[in-house]
């Protein structure tokens, strides 16, 4: 059977969700869920990196992995939600191919990138993990948002660089960068879509994108979109929640 980084690097369907409420419990739940994998969202989740292992855990405790959306691209940000156990790492708004490169290499031992060498981490099984550093590296997922215009113009460049695994699209600051905020039906916000999934493919990468509508992943996935994350842990409890206390009486007899 493929491993989780063989079927994201070969454009296999996978469906996702982020989790921004810091809860490991809410975590395990998404888990039982039947989701391929998780997101913890340290950019704009509730929870910090003190919350990070706890979620990891419950994404490990029924097989689901977990990478994490680093607040900042910061060496010593990357650096810590590896040694704690994230299988790979989400960088939000990197613009230019120069910003990816230098990014990237943080996710990497020496000498292919500058991430600090220490084996006694839980991500090292505390001193127990003899995977070479070439190992380890081959085994880090690298997600890059495309989140504005500029990393739009540059996006073909951006797939070609060694190490991004995905290109993700964060749909509301695309479609604001583009001037058409939250019209994802536009035709700038679908040719954006269309643009990616095409510079993805055409540097053996995956795409990847974010929708609150569980109905739209399959139509992500017909358009090249494979890596799909639907909500996030919030917002399906909100909307539950909303149907619980309002439900539609034509659903009952």
């Amino acid at each position: 059977m493929a491993t989780f980084i063989e079927r994201v690097r070969t454009a296999t369907p996978t469906r996702g969700t982020f989790l921004n409420l810091g809860s490991a419990l809410v975590a395990e739940v998404c888990a039982l869920a039947g989701f391929d994998w998780l997101l913890v969202d340290l950019e704009h989740g509730a929870g910090g990196e003190d919350a990070l292992v706890g979620q990891i855990l419950a994404g490990a405790a029924h097989g689901v992995p977990v990478v994490a959306r680093v607040e900042s691209s910061e060496r010593i940000r990357v650096g810590h939600v590896l040694d704690l156990g994230a299988l790979g790492v989400m960088f939000p708004r990197l613009d230019t191919p120069e910003e990816v490169t230098n990014a990237l290499r943080h996710l990497w031992y020496p000498p292919r990138g500058d991430r600090g060498v220490a084996g006694y981490n839980r991500a090292r099984s505390f001193g127990g993990d003899a995977r070479s550093s070439s190992e380890v590296n081959d085994a880090i997922l690298g997600i890059v948002q495309i989140e504005s215009v500029t990393a739009l113009e540059h996006v073909e460049a951006i797939a070609a660089i060694d190490g991004v695994d995905v290109l993700f699209v964060g749909p509301a600051d695309l479609s604001t960068s583009l001037g058409v905020p939250g019209q994802l039906d536009s035709a700038p916000f679908l040719a954006a879509l269309e643009r990616v999934a095409r510079a993805a493919h055409g540097a053996g990468k995956a795409a990847g994108i974010l929708t609150g509508d569980p109905a739209a992943t399959a139509w992500y996935h017909d358009h090249g979109f494979s890596f799909v994350s639907v909500a996030s842990d919030s917002a399906l409890l909100r909307a539950a929640a909303q149907h619980a206390a309002n439900p539609d009486p034509k659903e009952h007899p």
